[in-house]
């Protein structure tokens, strides 16, 4: 599940924060030297005591780096914006697009961080644990834009096919050879795959970008919805099953979305 999956790696991602902070630093550091240089400042002392109050408190460290929402959203924030960086995306408005997704995501994450702890929180969160999968197709629907956008042999090939075929219609009508014919028409026939190819494609990528729009404008409408349960003294579960729906609902588009992407690829590179 992908969900499940950037838990996990966002677990990981605290971990290794943890670990590597200033504080943990210190800690083991300080242990090493008093394990080393004061191995016994008591009689009844053992060097190994040291090692035992220095696990307990890089233990403490990691415990408290994992409890705490600010340290957590910090970090799943810089894992996400690494994972999803728009600098990769050379298309502007493409890159834009992710800029704000992540963007909308910061705030949503700020909404819940600001709101008391408790049921209301908890209740927030699960109805927006969907939205780190939708940013990860986001920026997947993005890079297969600009791939799109920066492919110039796929302009030239749409540019080019509308010709070729006239001229190969003509080339079978007026060859008297059958052979010639026959040849002409297999190359009118592939030209003719190409081209419908070419049009899905085409049809494809606008759907793309109209929906990555669409997605964009969802993203900015949760953020709104949350605001307005989070407004609220009372829970509105219906509220936020809808959230959770429209959250899946997205995710479900854009899913097949990359599907369809997948097909009309695959095909191109296979003719």
């Amino acid at each position: 599940m992908p969900n499940s999956n950037l838990r996990s790696r966002a677990t990981s991602a605290i971990l290794t924060h943890a670990f590597f902070r200033f504080e943990s630093a210190a800690t083991i550091a300080l242990t090493i030297l008093l394990a080393y240089f004061v191995p016994r400042p008591f009689e009844w002392w053992q060097w190994w005591y040291w090692l035992v109050i220095g696990a307990m408190a890089e233990t403490l460290i990691i415990v408290t780096s994992l409890q705490d929402a600010n340290t957590g959203a910090q970090v799943v924030a810089e894992m996400l914006r690494e994972e999803f960086n728009p600098a990769t995306i050379k298309t502007p408005k493409l890159r834009a697009a992710v800029q704000r997704a992540l963007d909308y995501r910061h705030r949503i994450e700020a909404t819940i961080r600001a709101s008391e702890r408790g049921v209301l929180r908890e209740h927030l969160h699960d109805s927006t644990a969907g939205i780190a999968d939708w940013i990860a197709q986001i920026f997947r629907l993005a890079q297969r834009l600009d791939a799109f956008e920066r492919d110039e042999m796929i302009k030239q090939d749409a540019s080019s096919a509308p010709k070729e075929l006239r001229e190969l219609e003509k080339r079978v009508e007026r060859e008297d050879d059958d052979a010639v014919r026959e040849q002409a028409r297999h190359a009118l026939e592939s030209k003719k795959a190409q081209a419908a190819n070419l049009d899905k494609l085409t049809n494809t990528m606008e759907k793309a970008e109209l929906q990555l729009d669409a997605t964009l404008t969802a993203l900015g409408t949760v953020y709104s919805q949350l605001m307005l349960i989070r407004s609220k003294d009372d829970i509105e579960d219906s509220r936020s099953q809808r959230l959770r729906g429209d959250i899946a609902e997205q995710i479900a588009q854009l899913n097949e979305l990359q599907g369809a992407m997948d097909e009309v690829y695959g095909k191109r590179e296979a003719s």
